[in-house]
């Protein structure tokens, strides 16, 4: 008596056809990943001398006074929200001086780079899953300093 193997095999050709296809479906339905950008400003002064600029949020204060940092107070300069297109880039201005480019590599990575004044100051290659901050920086005049703070938004 021979038995019919088709079934099976057919059944494993359907499969290794199909599978890779559903797997990737929900990468490809996934979309923009939607995030807050913002350029903060740390001093030990008490007040900004920009009175646009309003300070930090306490659960972002908290997570900056957790680094080790020298600034006492962080004040938010500007918020962007933006959505970096899957495997894309997204390029914007946070001030006059700031831009930054925001690249989502399609393999869980950022990947940021900051220019000041037009020229590439800042680069950084991370992961940034729900309910983390990417933050990166550099010194200002008057013993200051600069902060662009990502995190994805819903």
């Amino acid at each position: 008596m021979r038995q019919k193997l088709r079934s099976p095999s057919r059944l494993g050709w359907w499969l290794a056809l199909f599978l890779p296809l559903a797997l990737a479906a929900p990468c490809a339905l996934a979309g923009d990943l939607k995030l807050e950008a913002l350029l903060v400003w740390g001093t030990n002064d008490a007040r900004s001398p920009d009175p646009d600029h309003k300070p930090v949020g306490a659960d972002l204060l908290k997570k900056l006074r957790s680094f080790p940092l020298k600034w006492t107070n962080y004040f938010e300069v500007n918020r962007q929200q933006l959505a970096v297109p899957s495997a894309g880039a997204k390029r914007t201005s946070l001030s006059k001086e700031c831009e930054i480019l925001v690249k989502n590599t399609g393999s869980g990575e950022l990947e940021l780079v900051i220019f000041g004044k037009g020229q590439r100051v800042g680069h950084i290659k991370q992961a940034l899953p729900k309910g983390e901050l990417l933050v990166t920086g550099g010194n200002a005049p008057n013993f200051t300093a600069w902060f662009v703070v990502l995190r994805q938004v819903d």
